[in-house]
């Protein structure tokens, strides 16, 4: 069932985003606010909307968690699963600093990052290491999205961006 949850949100969303008018207020909102509001667009309003539609998944999402739980542990459950969130995004190659976003990219980065977890997991590796490669790809993807080490890659190729 989370996987049919999930792939019908993500057909609703790249709907949502790719056929529609709102897709496109979304994406300048996030590329450049202040162009966005001189256009005419209401910012505040467009970026309202993807937070309402975040936190209604982000709902869904915990109550998925909340069901492979046999106890109640307020304090540890679903421990450290947005970074894993935020992570699979930027793996998919949507920029931190926001604008243009990829959803199949965000799908596949959340495959590579649930492999990840469960790979380690069966390697027996405990909890508190299994987030280390985590930290790392986190650490390489934020220095490739980096403005200075993609000017230093190009400068070592030796051609133009």
């Amino acid at each position: 069932m989370p996987v049919a949850l999930a792939a019908g949100a993500l057909v609703v969303i790249a709907l949502i985003t790719r056929r529609t008018a709102l897709g496109l207020f979304f994406e300048s909102v996030g590329d450049n606010e202040t162009a966005s509001r001189y256009a005419g667009l209401d910012s505040r309003g467009v970026l309202l909307l993807p937070y309402v539609i975040a936190g209604l998944c982000a709902a869904i999402a915990g109550l998925i968690e909340a069901s492979y739980f046999r106890a109640a542990d307020a304090n540890n459950a679903g421990l450290f699963v947005e970074l894993d969130a935020i992570l699979a995004v930027v793996i998919g190659g949507t920029a931190l600093t926001g604008g243009r976003f990829y959803l199949v990219g965000s799908l596949f980065g959340a495959l590579f990052i649930q492999t990840l977890t469960k790979t380690m997991y069966m390697k027996d590796v405990s909890a508190d290491v299994a987030s280390v490669p985590k930290a790392i790809v986190v650490v390489l993807v934020c220095l490739f999205q980096s403005p200075v080490v993609r000017a230093w890659f190009v400068a070592r190729r030796g051609r133009p961006a």
